[in-house]
């Protein structure tokens, strides 16, 4: 079984720019921050301190991404008779969307809340694995 490591790193990539833009004002920022309960009055200072650290919520992001694709592309390359897309559907239904939804469901949110932070972040995994489908599918 032989990996495309450039490939792996192509989807973690991917992975950041989908989530930049999944989760800004242009998609579902807004209604992911409310939902989540996430404090969107909190002052400049408190503002300015959080950023300072941001970059490694964003570095420990990437190696998580990195770390699924990799695992995404051990399984697509042992599995020849699908795509890679339709493996990674399966995934993504099989392990993903459930362990999205434990979260959401057992968590302090109101049950409306909840909902919108779990189909918001379930649909940027179903969207994130369809893309490490097609880059890995097609370059496995």
């Amino acid at each position: 079984m032989e990996i495309n490591y450039l490939a792996v790193l192509v989807c973690g990539v991917a992975a950041m720019f989908i989530g930049f833009l999944w989760h800004s004002k242009l998609l579902f920022g807004d209604c992911f921050i409310k939902a989540s309960g996430m404090d969107i009055g909190m002052t400049p200072e408190k503002m300015a301190m959080i950023q300072k650290k941001m970059w490694q919520l964003y570095l420990t992001q990437f190696l998580l991404a990195l770390l699924q694709a990799f695992i995404l592309a051990q399984y697509i390359a042992g599995w020849e008779e699908a795509s890679g897309v339709t493996n990674a559907l399966w995934i993504w239904l099989g392990f993903i969307m459930p362990t999205v939804a434990g979260s959401s469901m057992w968590s302090s949110r109101p049950r409306k809340d909840a909902w919108k932070v779990f189909l918001i972040s379930a649909g940027y995994q179903l969207v994130l694995f369809v893309v490490f489908g097609l880059i890995l599918g097609s370059w496995i």
